[in-house]
């Protein structure tokens, strides 16, 4: 008789244990999208394509052509593709196809976490680390820059229909080419919806460089726009309102200053991404949030552009409450720890009259010199007591104990520092399946231990 490649795998091997977790999802959001009537060439058996990916991603293999090696040179991959080879295309493919089903696969495995008891919220950690998107930082341009290539593109067209056709037909450069704090309020607030409505849309990334163009100096043009109806609506409610003192204020209000072209730029590789600062410079990437409970399993995961944590922090753990309401893990988390990059009073105050206890130092490690003023009265000073006590402390150490570890495991062992694939919705997949399997190695080694 042949070999069996299935003895070659032992029984406590990872690979099993991924087969045997797939084999308990739920996969009809798969299954829906391929036609049921025989016709056409028969297609891979989604739930082998997702454990092969969900195997890959574990071990830090993304990359499709990878995948495809492996299923010729890794006898796990052999043992789930049960001797199929998927060749890259077909992966990728299947990738962009179920975009939105990989990524609810996150939840799913967190369901399993549940079923294990580690899903409980005693502590929960919430952090960020910045991961460098498949763009260069180097092809980011301004307006101006982008409209001169459009155009250039456009007359080099021409010129080769000229050639072709014989009619001469030129193109000229369009017309476009040739506060107060309380106003920066006005215009940042107006930026960050802005910026929450392409999160819901997820408009994914065109592939041709020109048409690339098109959608980054329309991305440039809506955001100028917005910014100058911000502008209109503060300088409106300035003239018409009124102080505390039902003084009217208008006449101390500035003038609008806004260009009449855009001035801001965009990475023409991929548009979603932004400059993220580190300890070590600046990236062209994301910055990926995550939420861990006390047995550093991921509880919620998303991909945001802006590179300070300020604001995520209530975000975050709304996530991570709704992920764990649906798994059927009820109560409140014991505690939330954060950084100090985490400090907005207003979500703290939210979270806390929820009756959920916050951790985060006002104090940054680096910051240097006096402190603002206000910063040694009210809740700053209530936070620095309450960390600074002998419970306070031992709880505030565990947030590196808990959410550290989770992005150095995906970055130093798995060797995951920069995204794949382009675009915020395609890469919140990405970074909601690197979780995902990061939730899947600690419950296999949990049953190990247990076993």
């Amino acid at each position: 008789m042949p070999p069996d490649v299935r003895d070659w795998l032992p029984e406590d091997h990872f690979g099993w244990f991924v087969m045997d977790a797939v084999a308990g999802m739920n996969l009809k959001a798969f299954y829906d999208r391929y036609r049921r009537d025989g016709v056409g060439r028969r297609a891979y058996d989604p739930a082998m394509m997702v454990a092969l990916l969900l195997y890959n991603y574990a071990r830090g293999v993304r990359s499709a052509r990878q995948i495809e090696r492996a299923c010729l040179e890794d006898v796990p991959c052999r043992v789930i593709t049960m001797l199929e080879r998927p060749d890259h295309a077909t992966i990728a493919r299947f990738v962009e196809r179920h975009e939105q089903a990989l990524g609810e696969l996150f939840g799913q495995v967190l369901a399993l976490c549940a079923e294990a008891g580690l899903a409980a919220p005693t502590v929960v950690a919430i952090d960020g680390t910045k991961i460098d998107a498949n763009a260069n930082r180097h092809s980011t341009m301004d307006w101006q820059q982008i409209a001169a290539e459009i155009i250039d593109d456009a007359r080099a067209i021409d010129a080769a229909e000229d050639e072709l056709y014989g009619e001469a037909r030129g193109d000229e450069l369009p017309s476009e080419l040739a506060t107060r704090s309380g106003r920066r309020g006005w215009l940042r607030d107006a930026q960050q919806r802005l910026e929450q409505r392409r999160s819901e849309e997820a408009r994914p990334i065109p592939g041709p460089r020109p048409a690339r163009l098109q959608e980054a100096k329309r991305r440039l043009e809506e955001q100028l726009a917005v910014q100058k109806r911000a502008s209109a609506a503060f300088d409106q409610r300035r003239a018409e309102g009124r102080d505390t003192l039902g003084r009217r204020y208008g006449a101390r209000a500035k003038p609008s200053e806004l260009p009449d072209t855009p001035t801001e730029t965009i990475n023409t590789t991929d548009l979603d991404s932004r400059l993220q600062k580190t300890s070590l410079g600046w990236l062209q990437g994301y910055n990926a949030q995550a939420a861990a409970n006390q047995n550093q399993i991921v509880l919620a995961a998303d991909v945001m552009v802006a590179s300070p944590d300020f604001g995520h922090l209530e975000p975050m753990l709304t996530q991570a409450r709704e992920q764990l309401a649906r798994v059927g893990v009820c109560g409140k988390p014991g505690v939330v720890v954060a950084d100090a990059g985490y400090w907005h009073q207003q979500q703290m105050q939210r979270v806390m009259a929820d009756g959920i206890p916050v951790l985060v130092t006002p104090d940054g490690g680096l910051r240097k010199g006096p402190r603002r003023f206000g910063w040694d009265k009210g809740q700053y000073a209530f936070m620095r007591a309450v960390i600074a006590s002998e419970a306070g402390t031992a709880l505030y150490k565990r947030r590196q104990q808990i959410i550290e570890p989770v992005f150095a495991n995906t970055k130093h062992n798995r060797h995951i520092t920069r995204f794949l694939r382009r675009g915020r919705s395609a890469v919140r997949t990405e970074w909601r399946l690197i979780t995902a399997t990061h939730n899947l190695l600690k419950l296999h080694s949990h049953q190990l231990v247990t076993a």
